[in-house]
């Protein structure tokens, strides 16, 4: 660690080993992430709750317990965000949405209020789209989220907010979701790596009413894997501990069914199939994927119904007034698309995730590991929803999500990770492992990480 780079600019496991070492102090780290979030944070409109008082006060309490020798662990004094759908004690929720104005956390949601037990200092929260339901990173309280690697397109979403500023350098680590690639796909437009643990890995209670269920989880994104590997020793449930074969048996999947994908992700992600390939580890190429098209196609049905249900059960949310008619047209004619769906169309979604669970656990009698690219598409203007148009090909508002809602349909853990840029841009892969399989995951994340390293920071 170079004793003149900027604090802000460390990594949590890079600000830890600094605490230990007496060469500054949490307050210290603490007031750098703040100025970086300041100076940025205009350019991109990612932090959208600010609670530097409160984070002042944990950062003295952490820089005494390192100073007694009794600090809490890894995260101790170690900046952190969350994303505006997770609760956060004595905070507004805002979840995008200004039918929830006025609406203030009275706890932690149990993955966060592990993070603070744990010293974590949480300044603040980063912003979403309506109801967590898109893409992109746009809503009606706030606007749209800028890239900090070109502020005019997105960083896509649903955990915009909390990618761009950890990109950008407003601190080390955040907390998102994700309910159908919300954490992979912004982490990988924006050089980042973000996890998505299997389903059940972090436990959470106290949170907002569950429109997505169980196939929603939390997890964190991190500019290198040590840093995802300590958040999960907090918040999550402990693992099997596996560590990765020395030759592990990797399945490329360039593309799902006839979906274009970009032609700079496929050829990035070719070259780090040939990559994880050199490492030693047994690659094969399926040049065609079609089990998770079912899945797909119906996979934006399960938000629909669950935000109808919310609609016609308020009092989930809150014991205030809930009015569906401040949400932006797109969240009503969602809701309406959710009231107006039948039960055998919601039955139709579960069936076919069952049936692909089964040929997963096939899939993975044979394979380790699936490889793919973690987006189809390059970011796109910060105001759009998605792009409308992927390898001259028109694509729908999922066209540049195809490779994320089957792993959230089985509970698969999986993780993105940078693999180069095109045009200035940041391209990461995706890679999944078979449910339970996080420790496996991020041990093999690892080797890539060491193998080909990827730190840098935007210019903003």
């Amino acid at each position: 660690m170079n004793p003149s780079t900027p604090l802000w600019q460390l990594t949590a496991t890079q600000l830890a080993a600094g605490f230990r070492d007496a060469a500054f102090t949490p307050t210290q780290a603490l007031e750098a992430c703040l100025a970086r979030s300041a100076e940025v944070n205009p350019r991109l409109n990612a932090l959208v709750t600010l609670d530097a008082e409160g984070a002042t006060h944990a950062a003295e309490q952490s820089s005494a317990r390192w100073r007694a020798g009794r600090a809490l662990g890894a995260l101790d004094g170690v900046p952190v965000t969350i994303k505006d759908n997770l609760q956060v004690r004595g905070l507004p929720t805002h979840w995008g949405s200004r039918a929830l104005d006025g609406l203030v956390a009275e706890r932690d949601e149990l993955p966060v209020a592990k993070l603070r037990e744990a010293g974590a200092l949480i300044f603040g929260k980063t912003n979403v789209p309506e109801f967590t339901m898109q893409g992109y990173t746009d809503n009606p309280v706030f606007g749209p989220t800028g890239n900090p690697w070109n502020p005019a397109l997105t960083p896509g979403g649903s955990s915009g907010g909390a990618v761009a500023l950890v990109a950008a350098g407003g601190c080390p680590i955040a907390l998102g979701t994700d309910g159908g690639g919300s954490i992979r796909r912004p982490a990988s437009h924006t050089n980042l790596v973000g996890l998505k643990p299997s389903r059940g890995r972090v436990p959470r209670s106290g949170g907002l009413p569950p429109i997505f269920l169980d196939f929603e989880v939390a997890g964190p994104m991190a500019r290198c894997v040590a840093d995802v590997v300590s958040v999960m020793q907090v918040i999550g449930r402990d693992g099997m501990q596996e560590e990765a074969s020395l030759s592990a048996r990797i399945l490329y999947l360039p593309r799902f069914g006839d979906h274009p994908v970009d032609p700079q992700i496929a050829k990035l992600t070719d070259a780090a199939a040939q990559n994880l390939a050199a490492l030693g580890h047994e690659v094969t190429t399926a040049q065609r994927f079609s089990i998770a098209e079912a899945v797909n196609q119906r996979w934006a049905l399960l938000a629909q119904v669950g935000l109808a249900w919310l609609v016609e059960h308020p009092q989930e949310l809150s014991a205030r007034p809930f009015d569906p008619a401040l949400f932006g047209p797109v969240m009503r004619a969602n809701a309406e698309a959710g009231r107006t769906a039948s039960a055998r169309d919601l039955f139709d979604l579960l069936f076919e995730a069952e049936r692909l669970r089964g040929e997963l656990a096939s899939l993975f009698d044979r394979y380790d590991f699936l490889l793919t690219p973690a987006a189809a598409a390059l970011p796109w203007p910060a105001g759009e929803t998605h792009p409308t148009r992927i390898d001259g090909r028109e694509v729908g508002p999922r066209g540049h999500a195809v490779f994320a809602g089957f792993a959230n349909a089985i509970g698969l853990p999986a993780i993105a990770l940078p693999c180069g840029f095109a045009e200035g841009l940041p391209v990461g892969l995706q890679l999944v492992a078979r449910e339970g399989g996080d420790d496996a995951l991020l041990a093999l994340a690892r080797e890539f990480e060491r193998a080909h390293p990827w730190q840098r920071f935007p210019e903003l």
